[in-house]
């Protein structure tokens, strides 16, 4: 497993938060207790599998709801 830090435009309410959250518990690759989204410092952390999904599609996931990603932070968890 890797863990990644996403920085993320600036989040303007809190659904966007639940948003950003649900899409990525709902990628395979992904580990569904490790995902959380912080409002205030807009980044999304998570923990995910290399094997089977990277960093890009995650990165595409969140793009894809509206939300650009500014930087990507992995790292080995």
């Amino acid at each position: 497993m890797e863990k990644a830090i996403l920085k993320l435009e600036t989040l303007s309410c809190p659904s966007c938060m639940q948003k950003i959250e649900n899409a990525l518990k709902g990628l395979d690759g992904v580990d569904k207790d490790s995902v959380k989204v912080l409002f205030n410092s807009s980044k999304a952390k998570t923990a995910f599998d290399p094997e089977k999904i990277s960093i890009e599609e995650i990165e595409k996931a969140i793009e894809d709801l509206g939300y650009p990603v500014l930087k990507s932070t992995v790292k080995a968890a």
